[in-house]
């Protein structure tokens, strides 16, 4: 995909493939007019990858073409998830100091040194664990829903639609099944990796516990382990979150979308790694902000707190938006990539469905 002045068709985009259809579906002038210009951009321009820059401008310019849609996302769907995950007004602290302090144990039975440093690692791994159980129920209603909602206004957009909510709904009916059941595997991966990570730092502190290093050179390997496991992190967090989209466009979900994400993304890690990167340094300086300005009473009366806590959800919902968006502008610069030929695009199953749908309700 090429980054232009203006939006570029996506591949498989129903403007491109609305031919199929003239034997069910009366076609617009409108629409045939979008046909032609699609055509002729897709015949003057060659799809290529897109780097991370590239992938933010292009959501910029997303952005700019249905904003209303995608701030009523936001203040919908995204701000309330938000808030709470900020506030961590669902985390019980109590429960947090014992497995804060579980943790310690298992770490000073390993060797480790306990310094500032890893005292406060367990801490936020124990604060992250206990936060994302209590707010799971919020992660696969609400967070999974603006995900879907982004996906289908990028996919809106990129036909030149703007974003319809009737027919969201109708076709969130039919697909939030095969969504929520592939979020589902995405965390039971995610799950596993950071076990795998616990029982390999584990494992590798107590061998160089009984060969005798001292615990302050124990914390190097340890360290080492860490950054592998960031990675591999990293990698099964962006699988995930295209295997998310694809779940959205395309018929597969569970294991099939993740294996689907996995091969697609291949060649193009690099850009994906990119796109976590920036967008987990952006929510991690807003939590940090949330943490030292609301949460936290480091200065004056505290009054500002009324307008600084909303700012701060307002902006952190802001930059979970543009995540979103950049995976799904990820997945269609990935598949533009790797697509051959025009003649293998198929009917994406969003457009077929609301299709489907509209012919039954004539009927």
């Amino acid at each position: 995909m090429e980054v232009s002045s203006g939006l570029g068709p996506r591949p498989g985009s129903s403007a491109l493939n609305r031919e199929k259809h003239d034997d069910n579906e009366g076609i617009s002038i409108e629409n045939l007019e979008l046909e032609t210009s699609a055509n002729d951009f897709r015949s003057n321009h060659h799809f290529h990858s897109m780097s991370a820059l590239d992938i933010l401008r292009e959501t910029v310019w997303i952005l700019r073409f249905n904003s209303t849609g995608f701030m009523a996302i936001v203040a919908v769907l995204i701000c309330p998830v938000s808030a709470v995950l900020l506030s961590n007004v669902l985390v019980d602290q109590s429960i947090v100091k014992r497995l804060s302090f579980r943790l310690l144990l298992v770490a000073k039975s390993s060797g480790l040194p306990l310094k500032p440093f890893i005292k406060q690692s367990c801490h936020r791994l124990a604060e992250m664990v206990v936060s994302v159980a209590m707010c799971f129920p919020l992660f696969v209603t609400l967070s999974l829903l603006s995900k879907a909602a982004v996906v289908y206004s990028v996919d809106c957009t990129y036909s030149r639609k703007k974003f319809d909510y009737s027919k969201f709904y109708v076709i969130i009916g039919k697909i939030w099944k095969r969504i929520v059941f592939t979020y589902l595997w995405g965390c039971v991966i995610m799950s596993g990796c950071l076990t795998l990570f616990l029982v390999l730092l584990v494992v590798v502190s107590c061998v160089f516990l009984i060969m005798g290093f001292p615990s302050d050179l124990i914390l190097y390997p340890a360290m080492v382990v860490g950054l592998i496991f960031s990675i591999i992190f990293a990698n099964a967090i962006i699988i995930c979150n295209t295997a998310i989209v694809i779940s959205v466009l395309e018929d597969v979900s569970g294991p099939q979308a993740l294996l689907r994400s996995s091969s697609l993304i291949k060649g193009q890690t690099q850009v994906g790694l990119m796109i976590f990167l920036g967008s987990t340094i952006g929510m991690a300086f807003v939590e940090g902000l949330f943490e030292h300005r609301v949460k936290t009473l480091s200065y004056g009366d505290g009054s500002s707190r009324i307008w600084e806590g909303p700012l701060l959800v307002v902006m952190y919902s802001f930059v979970v938006m543009i995540d979103s968006m950049m995976s799904t502008v990820f997945y269609f610069s990935c598949k533009s990539y790797r697509l051959e030929s025009a003649d293998a695009e198929k009917e994406p199953v969003l457009e077929a469905m609301a299709i489907g749908s509209g012919s039954t309700e004539i009927q």
